[in-house]
């Protein structure tokens, strides 16, 4: 099996994300969602400080996939935790550990910086990404449901009174 190398995103990388980012989309059926730019990536990344942090996984020179994080909160521990936007391999790659990869490296970063918790939302028809959590010994929140406002809604709340 090739070795694989788990590594910080550089401004270099840009490009490629964006890539698998469209990948990522298009897999989940959400393409027409994606508006980020190379320039909003870099901006998230490489301000000081970083918005979100990312990771790439490579396999000879070759991206394979990559995970993108950034930190949150919990009240109830005390301590921030480690929220994973995307955690993404692509299909040909898949089944060979990569993923798994990626979530020890994001685990050891999260347990290395005092993290309560690591949490991550999961499309509810993504059968093959539920099993392979469960795998790692993650455990659904049945008990919660996800709640968005976004675009115009969003907008016209912070423009109320």
């Amino acid at each position: 099996m090739n070795q694989i190398r788990i590594e910080w995103v550089s401004e270099d990388d840009l490009q490629i994300v964006m890539s698998l980012i469209r990948e990522l989309a298009a897999y989940e059926n959400l393409s027409h969602e994606v508006t980020a730019s190379e320039v909003d990536l870099r901006r998230a990344l490489f301000s000081d400080p970083p918005v979100a942090e990312a990771l790439i996984a490579r396999v000879e020179d070759e991206a394979v996939g990559f995970a993108l994080f950034f930190h949150n909160f919990s009240t109830f521990l005390g301590r921030r935790g480690l929220y994973l936007e995307d955690l993404f391999v692509k299909p040909e790659s898949r089944g060979k550990g990569y993923g798994r990869r990626l979530l020890i490296e994001i685990a050891r970063i999260a347990v290395e910086r005092g993290c309560g918790r690591m949490e991550w939302s999961v499309l509810n028809w993504n059968e093959l990404a539920k099993k392979a959590y469960r795998r790692v010994g993650a455990r659904p929140l049945d008990d919660w449901t996800v709640w968005r406002l976004a675009g115009k809604d969003l907008e016209i709340l912070a423009g109320s009174d």
